[in-house]
């Protein structure tokens, strides 16, 4: 018996840093495309729900044997992973399209028909303990909040350009404790312009800014203008 037969959904998947291509095929061999973003919360809400509707083993066929989709799925223990050569997945789809033209849906589809066609020449990823697998979840996790904080930052950057641009150039660690509180403190630029020069410099020294760049800093804070 193929070893297929053993799993209740077959899933190629071509993998992105932002978005992850999907191809379905369920047990009546009916398939489907689909897109799943990446981010922790949406890659675990899509196969949950798919486990739950087709309760079993779940293979998937990717290009990877490593990185952070690889991580984010090697933690459900109903979930086999099966990495593809990236040469035999380069060579099958030049045969299916002679032009060569890379199409994400396409190549997600051919990670599936490389699984279902040739099954025992593809070995399943091997599960790491659950203390590597813990690891690989934390790793995973700390890249996501680094990614939501660079969000964040960006989203404060350009609301500040909106309306109080000075502290971005005063500043240029936009992602520091020093940058946030100061702009908690002074959210406008009359606010710094009505704060006195030693309340700013106390605040600056205080905080670990090097003493050098205080006076510079309040010399700009007296010559800026809307």
């Amino acid at each position: 018996m193929s070893r297929t037969n053993d799993f209740s959904v077959l899933i190629g998947l071509d993998w992105a840093s932002s978005k992850h291509d999907v191809c379905i095929q369920y047990a009546d061999g009916t398939r489907e495309l689909a897109v799943v973003k990446h981010s922790a919360e949406a890659i675990e809400q899509w196969i949950t729900e798919l486990h739950q509707q087709h309760p079993g083993q779940i293979a998937i066929a990717l290009e990877l044997s490593k990185g952070p989709i690889v991580y984010a799925l090697q933690k459900y223990s109903f979930v086999t992973l099966f990495p593809i050569n990236p040469t035999m997945l380069c060579r099958y789809r030049r045969a299916l399209s002679p032009s060569g033209a890379k199409d994400d849906p396409t190549d997600a589809s051919i990670a599936l028909e490389l699984l279902v066609r040739y099954p025992d020449k593809i070995t399943p990823l091997k599960m790491a303990d659950d203390k590597i697998r813990k690891l690989a979840f934390l790793v995973e996790e700390r890249r996501r909040l680094v990614d939501e904080k660079k969000r964040y930052v960006n989203r404060l950057i350009n609301a500040l350009k909106q309306y109080y641009p000075q502290p971005l150039e005063w500043f240029t660690h936009r992602d520091s404790q020093l940058f946030v509180e100061f702009i908690t403190r002074w959210p406008s630029l009359d606010r710094i312009k009505r704060a006195k020069p030693d309340t700013i410099s106390r605040f600056l020294t205080s905080r670990g800014s090097f003493a050098k760049l205080v006076s510079p800093r309040l010399e700009a804070i007296k010559s800026a203008h809307r």
